[in-house]
């Protein structure tokens, strides 16, 4: 082992930092030990015959470096007491340092700079400096510090020098607090190998000035191998706490871990998925979640974590857990509790309608005196175009809920309603609660539109399904296939809509509460046509080229010619159909007559599309008006009955129906004939008629299809006009129906029928007496300019319809 050079012996030959070769004799040998600048460092101590590169941060440190390069002059590097200390003074310093030459100045991409330095020799600080060299500069008096080395073949300076390197080797791939040991590189000689692992090791500062302070090589290596040996045991000591503290962890905590550590993989490897699940925790804590929804997040969230946002399971179960997450499981709109904002409103939304809207308020007081009372389930029922869905948005706005609309029409399998299971491909919620999660709260109002247009196939019955959404002591735990998760609907309000209750399954209809909306009066029609059709198409439309106006000729004449309806749909098409005629003729430059009369209807609706079957004004024997229902409204229907002589051996008698009529009509009208059969002495009808006439009965419009329960006294009246050869009174019309003893039956839609005969000029009616209570619940409007006759049997309906006809 080759001993080091004697301390203070100049520098010789030239040296090799990496790329760059410096000659070291163009550096002075002795330094100006009276004033020499000082290049202070944060927490780095310099030892002798070490050569680094220093970062340069503060500017007086770069003026020092540069002269140093520049002239070739020594400076004098000390470490800080105080490390925080930006502008140390002498009194900050250590008062051990090294003399060093700075042999190269490099300026780094970043704009910063560093020092290849090389140290010289200890020196101990006396004084100040003078400043002369550099001036603003800190400088110091230095004496300098004689080491002993060590003597030629000491054993005990070898077997240090050996354990020091046995030590490093050990330390060579462990950490304390994240700094590493490394074994030098290119260290020959035994004191440039302590000096140099001295500097480099990490080891404590204050330590460090001890191994600087020290007068012999022999007592810093001691130092030095002490620190480095308990360096050791410290972390072998560490290590092993931490292995026993591993050892003891418990499974959840483990789980734990792990999971940290997926997570950590999952985000290196998808990114943005875990911020998809980081934003599904923090929607779910803003949450009040139920136990049950609680441990599902949880175990759906866990689940989600596991699969790889590449495969379409992903998709799937982001799906179901933003759906989850989005249902309004605690938030509700507070009730509007003004009752004549209510009112006003169904009145600004609907012209007449009086016992229906008196109905809604009655339920919006019912729910306005306590919000978590339990609402019967609501269903309108008229024909087309009356505002039965205006209606349903007219009742949310007077509460101040939400509204969605569910359409049910043409709905043929049962998981419309109660939504798919999950391990089908694109499953989704059911309707019913999708317009939960649309309306954004857990008591909107939701339109249940066209209940009686709901199907069922080999999917299953949609209605049926609906059984428990429209039952309030069960809708508070509906369970939708998709979510899985019982879901209260006792907070919403549920209203149906229906044109028929001929096609609603009979518990359905036991769970709900009809109301009935007819028709409106020609008169209504008028005034919904200029209070809110024509306005609302002006606005719609965006015309700002003066207003368009309808006389009310003009539109009675369109409702009696141009429509046939029971509601104002089809008005509102032909007064939409005048706007666009209205804004064509400004286009032309053509005067728009203001207002539009009933001359000018040809000309923009084109000829009326239809004709009234009126009864006629001297009626002819066996045509005999009757009154229907469909789902459009009332009509008025012709019964024509011919007489022909009988063609066969047999005799006469044979019936033949044309008219495209259901079995319910045709068994009125065999049950017709086998009455006036067998009372043909009491009606005066002589038997070779009876027995010699082939009878043919008639319904005009046969394109048209008809049934019903309603026709069997206007058949019966016609066969006995036609028998007799007496025609009815005039502006006569009848419904009912009637039995083989001749008793009357009470049929269905008395208010719609009414209106037919209204438009149709009708002026007496007969039905069944059963039926005055419904006539009874008509407003008297209805009745204006009609006589009801009101009969129990068939002769009574005879007597009626033959009373001061003409012969």
């Amino acid at each position: 082992m080759k001993h080091s050079k004697p301390e203070g012996l100049p520098f010789e030959g030239p040296i090799r930092l990496g790329h760059i070769s410096i000659d070291l004799k163009q550096f002075k040998e002795a330094p100006d030990l009276d004033d020499i600048p000082v290049l202070p460092t944060r927490n780095l101590v310099l030892f002798p015959g070490v050569h680094l590169s220093l970062g340069l941060g503060r500017e007086n440190s770069v003026r020092v470096a540069e002269y140093s390069e520049s002239h070739t002059t020594p400076v004098l590097i000390v470490c800080q007491t105080d490390p925080k200390v930006d502008n140390p003074r002498l009194s900050d310093l250590n008062k051990y340092g090294v003399v060093a030459d700075v042999l190269k100045v490099i300026e780094l991409p970043d704009g910063s700079k560093t020092a290849l330095v090389r140290a010289r020799q200890k020196c101990r600080i006396t004084g100040a400096g003078t400043s002369r060299h550099l001036p603003g500069v800190l400088s110091a008096r230095i004496s300098i510090s004689k080491e002993t080395g060590a003597k030629e073949n000491d054993p005990e300076f070898k077997a240090l020098i050996e354990n020091i390197l046995e030590i490093l080797s050990e330390l060579e791939n462990k950490s304390i607090d994240g700094a590493s040991f490394a074994m030098p590189i290119d260290t020959p000689e035994p004191v440039e190998l302590v000096n140099t692992v001295a500097t480099n090791t990490p080891l404590d500062v204050q330590l460090k000035f001890d191994m600087l302070k020290a007068r012999s090589i022999k007592a810093r290596a001691w130092l030095l191998l002490d620190a480095l040996q308990l360096r050791s045991n410290m972390l072998d000591v560490r290590n092993e706490v931490l292995n026993r503290a591993r050892g003891g962890i418990e499974d959840s905590q483990r789980t734990v871990f792990l999971q940290q550590q997926m997570e950590a993989i999952r985000q290196e490897l998808y990114g943005d998925e875990s911020d998809d699940i980081e934003n599904f925790i923090k929607r779910a804590n803003q949450i009040n979640m139920t136990e049950e929804m609680s441990k599902v997040f949880q175990k759906e969230i866990d689940k989600l974590r596991r699969l790889n946002p590449q495969t379409p399971d992903y998709a799937v179960q982001y799906g179901y857990v933003d759906t989850l997450l989005s249902l309004p499981w605690d938030k509700s709109t507070p009730v509007q509790r003004d009752l004549k904002f209510a009112e006003r409103v169904l009145e600004e939304d609907h012209y007449g309608l009086e016992k229906v809207k008196e109905r809604i308020i009655e339920q919006v007081a019912l729910i306005m005196d306590n919000a978590k009372a339990k609402s019967p389930i609501i269903c309108l029922v008229g024909p087309p175009g009356v505002g039965k869905t205006s209606l349903g948005a007219s009742i949310a706005r007077a509460l101040g809920r939400n509204y969605q609309r569910v359409a049910l029409g043409g709905l043929h399998d049962e998981a419309e309603i109660r939504g798919h299971r999950r391990t089908y491909i694109g499953a989704m919620p059911g309707r019913i609660i999708d317009a939960v999660k649309r309306a954004g709260t857990n008591n909107p109002v939701l339109l249940l539109d066209e209940i009686d247009k709901i199907g069922a196939d080999y999917k299953g019955d949609p209605a049926a399904a609906l059984l428990e959404v429209l039952d309030p002591e069960q809708n508070c735990h509906f369970h939708d296939n998709f979510i899985d998760v019982d879901f209260d609907l006792s907070n919403v309000l549920f209203i149906a809509t229906a044109n028929t209750l001929d096609t609603v399954s009979r518990p359905l209809l036991d769970r709900i509460e009809v109301i009935e909306i007819p028709g409106y009066l020609p008169q209504e029609k008028i005034e919904i046509a200029a209070r809110h059709l024509l306005p609302r198409l002006i606005y719609n439309q965006g015309w700002r080229n003066g207003s368009v106006k309808v006389s009310d000729e003009a539109l009675q004449i369109m409702i009696d010619e141009y429509t046939s309806e029971s509601g104002v749909r089809q008005l509102e098409k032909l007064l939409g159909k005048i706007m666009r005629k209205a804004v064509l003729y400004y286009f032309r430059d053509k005067k728009f007559p203001k207002p539009v009369r009933p001359q000018h209807l040809q000309e923009l609706l084109g000829t009326p599309p239809h004709h009234r079957e009126r009864p006629d004004a001297v009626p002819l024997p066996g045509v005999v008006t009757g009154l229907a229902w469909t789902q459009a409204g009332g009509e008025t229907l012709l019964v024509e009955v011919s007489l022909a002589p009988a063609k066969t051996a047999d005799g006469g008698g044979k019936l033949t129906l044309t008219g495209n009529l259901g079995n319910v009509m045709k068994e009125s009208a065999t049950i017709a004939q086998q009455w006036v059969k067998a009372h043909a002495a009491k009606l005066g009808i002589a038997a070779d008629r009876i027995n010699g006439l082939d009878v043919h009965i008639h319904f005009p419009e046969g394109a048209i299809p008809k049934d019903g329960p309603s026709a069997g006294i206007t058949i019966t009246t016609a066969l006995v006009s036609a028998y007799l050869e007496k025609p009815v009174r005039p502006h006569l019309a009848m419904t009912g129906e009637a039995t083989l003893r001749g008793r009357v039956l009470p049929v269905g839609g008395i208010r719609e029928k009414l209106l037919a005969a209204h438009r149709a000029g009708v002026t007496d009616i007969i039905v069944c007496n059963e039926n005055r209570r419904d006539v009874a619940d008509i407003p008297a409007e209805y009745l204006q300019g009609l006589t009801m006759h009101y009969v129990d049997t068939l002769d009574e309906v005879l007597q009626t319809a033959f009373e001061h006809s003409e012969s």
